[in-house]
């Protein structure tokens, strides 16, 4: 079965280090999986090719001038027609709206490949009625679409026009590295931490959506309570100047170290005690497996996946989104409790075992394509 799977990057994030995963377990199987991205003028973000050829994933890279690109759609069937592929699967807007009519003008022994859509986010900017119209279109063009949770799937339903029995839900896979004993202390020592300080980990884009400034507020609340307490945020984006500046006006920039984009991210996870997300959407956010990986209790916001990811009460305590105090009143309970960070953090490393493994998510991917090959 011969698979390309089209993206357009601009870095590697929760849904390209999924992507990275998929393709070369899928390729483990037998399947003939490759990538085909689009990429900004003057990006080509060779850092995701580097590591997509790493795991043997072959790839090939065309560039789009703007949101609006007429000379991308001949170049982007041409370059699908040459893969000759049994399935072609999209992932966000841009590969959707340039690669599903590509896809569907090509064929290959007189038959159309098969149009898979990936579904990661339930964004805002979908909501606007031109984005509905033209997701409702393309979904008409679509044979199957995967949705990363149930919450997405929903969203591709009620709000896109999806049919329910067009899309299915599959979970992101994770599979976790070798357990290493040093890691915990060695990437406490680079980062300056003292062996003595409860740290309250954040690992994301510094944007938006991920609702940052309710959790620096929440930090502040606990703050002098817990003079161990440090706050590391782990990311870059366009709000770290602003947040920054946050920090010092809550009194709390001594105690809130910002280290930037780390390509060792999930690594950096095990200096953490606990984890903070305070989102405010979230089509599922890789990052929580990594958390869980790392046997990490979360403090999140109840809204869209992540109630689906992090069970209330169980793997981590959730707030609506926005609710620093909510999120400061769950800080507190976890930072005045080791045993039940430890607690919480060995069930969420279970649940990444049971219901979040890469095994699972590949059989559910290969038994959809082998289903959508065999009409």
């Amino acid at each position: 079965m011969r698979v390309v799977h089209v993206v357009k990057a601009k870095g590697i994030a929760g849904a390209e280090n999924h992507l990275l995963i998929l393709l070369e377990a899928l390729r483990a199987r037998g399947v003939d999986a490759s990538f085909l991205y689009l990429h900004p003028p003057h990006n080509t973000v060779d850092e995701f090719k580097a590591a997509a050829e790493a795991r043997g994933i072959p790839v090939q890279r065309l560039p789009i001038a703007r949101h609006t690109d007429p000379l991308l759609y001949p170049k982007l069937r041409s370059a699908l027609a040459a893969f000759r592929p049994d399935i072609v699967n999209t992932h966000l807007l841009h590969a959707d709206l340039y690669g599903i009519p590509a896809a569907q003008s090509i064929r290959v022994n007189g038959r159309r490949p098969r149009i898979v859509s990936g579904r990661h986010n339930d964004d805002a900017f979908r909501l606007k009625p031109d984005q509905k119209v033209i997701n409702r279109q393309l979904w008409r063009m679509t044979d199957a679409g995967v949705a990363i949770s149930d919450a997405v799937r929903r969203f591709s339903i009620e709000v896109e026009g999806a049919r329910p029995d067009q899309v299915r839900t599959i979970y992101y896979g994770y599979q976790p590295p070798p357990f290493d004993p040093t890691l915990r202390t060695a990437v406490r020592a680079e980062l300056g931490l003292t062996p003595d300080e409860v740290v309250v980990g954040v690992t994301c884009r510094l944007i938006e959506q991920k609702g940052l400034p309710y959790g620096l507020q929440a930090f502040a609340q606990v703050a002098d309570e817990f003079p161990a307490a440090k706050l590391v945020i782990t990311g870059d984006g366009e709000l770290r100047g602003a947040l920054e500046a946050q920090a010092a006006e809550l009194g709390i920039a001594g105690r809130a170290q910002f280290i930037g984009w780390r390509p060792d991210a999930a690594r950096v996870m095990a200096a953490y005690d606990l984890f903070l997300m305070p989102s405010l959407w979230e089509g599922f956010g890789l990052v929580l497996l990594e958390a869980m990986a790392q046997a990490l209790p979360v403090v999140g916001s109840r809204v869209s996946a992540i109630p689906e990811v992090v069970l209330d009460g169980e793997t981590g305590l959730l707030a609506e989104p926005k609710d620093a105090a909510t999120l400061a009143k769950h800080l507190r309970q976890l930072l005045a409790d080791a045993p039940l960070r430890k607690h919480m953090g060995m069930l969420g490393q279970e649940r990444l075992e049971t219901i979040f493994s890469v095994p699972r998510m590949t059989d559910q991917v290969l038994a959809l394509y082998e289903e959508l090959v065999g009409k």
